[in-house]
């Protein structure tokens, strides 16, 4: 709601209080006539300000801070001090009017781990652009034939730890991309909507020519002769048609409590078909107060173009794709606006 907004209904509710104060209570049909008689002008007349113009857009900023730590002093029992961060944002800006919906939304994230003798190290890194047009011809219904976009990155380099000289991913290495159309159904009152696309564009990209030569994350990787020169690099884009669903609900399951669950499935026409990618992220907010709160979640992803790369005694073993799981458990401090 505007400032401007804001200032007419509290002009117009002290001026409902003061009109209303000033109205005379005429209990009888002498009381009716005198006051036609006495009056020589209406004296209690109300004034409606004019609301300003209806805005179809809404907003809900969060910007959060989580940190935990532990220290260790003489303690007889062993330790190691440790101290974790992690900033994470969720930017939302929706339009909705009685045909049209347009759904968008930022997430950040980045965390980092410090150790007692260790050096300075990542737990968390994302940049997702989430952006999702519907229409529908009847004002009543539920389903929209909707276009969907999703951007997902990162912000700095990701490492093997304890090898940091070798990075095995970048920004833009990769990066995900998918276009699609289909149909989504949005139901308000419960939070939750489901998007079926059975024309969906996935593109990977891997930006950085290392990681491309090496065929990370599924692109093709360069070819070398016998003797180890190079004769093609390899490609830093890799695009695949298939089918997309994807869900999202937000719930409060118990007071204040809330249960944000989201929900993606992506399987490629051509490559085989029927093999699911999934992204499956389920989060937990414990409201402690107005800025504080406590969150725990997961994020399970499986992709079967992320190899699992296992090194023993200097040598590199390829185990295939593999279901990757992160735990988040946070308790810090949280702004909205």
């Amino acid at each position: 709601m505007t400032s401007l907004a804001k200032f007419f209904i509290v002009f117009f509710l002290l001026f409902s209080v003061y009109g209303f104060s000033q109205i005379k209570i005429i209990t009888s049909k002498a009381d009716t006539i005198t006051a036609k008689k006495t009056d020589k002008q209406p004296s209690n007349i109300i004034i409606t300000a004019k609301p300003d113009t209806i805005t179809y857009w809404k907003h809900k900023n969060v910007l959060g801070v989580d940190v935990s730590e532990i220290a260790f002093v003489n303690w007889s029992a062993g330790g190691t001090s440790a101290i974790t961060g992690l900033v994470r944002g969720d930017l939302k800006y929706d339009y909705k009017d009685d045909y049209q919906v347009w759904s968008n939304e930022l997430i950040i994230r980045y965390g980092l781990n410090k150790q007692e003798g260790i050096e300075l190290r990542k737990t968390d890194d994302a940049f997702k652009i989430n952006s999702t047009y519907g229409f529908r011809t009847n004002s009543t219904s539920n389903w929209y034939h909707s276009a969907k976009l999703n951007f997902n990155t990162q912000f700095t380099n990701g490492y093997k730890y304890p090898n940091t000289e070798n990075p095995i991913s970048k920004p833009f290495a990769p990066a995900y991309i998918f276009l699609g159309v289909g149909s989504e159904y949005i139901y308000k009152p419960a939070n939750f909507n489901l998007y079926l696309s059975p024309l969906t564009l996935k593109s990977t990209m891997v930006l950085d020519q290392t990681l491309a030569d090496s065929g990370a994350y599924g692109v093709k990787k360069a070819v070398y002769d016998a003797d180890g020169n190079l004769i093609s690099e390899g490609e830093r884009s890799k695009t695949e048609l298939g089918i997309l669903i994807t869900s999202n609900i937000e719930k409060e399951i118990f007071t204040n409590i809330v249960l944000k669950n989201r929900l993606i499935l992506y399987t490629d026409y051509l490559h085989n078909f029927g093999n699911i990618d999934v992204d499956w992220q389920c989060f937990s907010y414990l409201k402690v107060n107005q800025y504080v709160k406590a969150n725990v979640g997961f994020n399970l992803v499986y992709d079967e173009d992320i190899d699992v790369i296992k090194e023993e005694n200097g040598v590199k073993i390829n185990e295939g794709a593999k279901v990757q799981l992160k735990q988040v458990l946070g308790v810090g401090v949280e702004y909205a606006f």
